[in-house]
């Protein structure tokens, strides 16, 4: 695979250029080593379509599994608690999960156990590798990351998305770069309020 197109939120590649060198270049080591035409293994079942090889989001994703924990890229998961209560979310928010459960009980409301999961993660930078259908990216994009870093646990996320002239050799529905660059775009210079690098790749 190749990069095409990079977009940069918030510095985010900047700060990754800057501090985080190394991780930039592992990245696109990765990316250069994953084989897509490996990936077309997909026997297409839509109508139009029947019968053709498509890229395999399954195998792709496999790929860049292997690839980026063979370089120590781990699995996060950060844990917290919900209620209905608006005001005791803003209290609690920034707090520990044992503490937001203890305050949302002493406050006699029923704490919602939830939690944050991101695939890749390495020296407080976050990957996700997103074939998936375009909800997934936006929830990556807008809710995941930002869930990271508002706890500090991360500095940058990176998205990595295919571009459309790969999408379009997929099964339908996945994300592509372009619409999730004209998404993020659209939404204002600040939102999401998350430090991003949008990876957009192809063949």
């Amino acid at each position: 695979m190749k990069i095409v197109k990079t977009y940069s939120h918030l510095n985010g590649l900047e700060y990754l250029l800057v501090h985080k060198k190394q991780l930039w270049k592992e990245i696109q080591e990765v990316i250069r080593a994953v084989d897509a035409e490996a990936c077309r293994t997909k026997v297409s079942k839509e109508v139009r379509m029947q019968g053709q090889l498509k890229y395999s989001p399954i195998d792709m994703n496999r790929n860049f599994d292997t690839l980026l924990k063979t370089r120590d890229w781990k699995e996060s998961r950060v844990t917290y608690w919900v209620t209905d209560d608006e005001r005791m979310i803003r209290q609690t928010m920034t707090q520990s999960a044992e503490v937001q459960k203890r305050e949302i009980e002493a406050a006699g409301q029923s704490p919602i156990m939830s939690y944050n999961q991101t695939d890749f993660v390495k020296d407080r930078v976050a990957i996700e590798v997103q074939f998936g259908k375009y909800a997934f990216v936006a929830y990556d994009l807008f809710v995941k990351h930002l869930a990271f870093y508002v706890r500090d646990q991360i500095d940058v996320g990176i998205e990595i998305l295919p571009m459309k002239s790969l999408q379009q050799h997929m099964s339908s529905g996945p994300g592509y770069y372009e619409g999730e660059l004209y998404n993020v775009i659209r939404n204002g210079r600040g939102v999401p309020s998350v430090p991003l690098v949008m990876i957009g790749i192809a063949p």
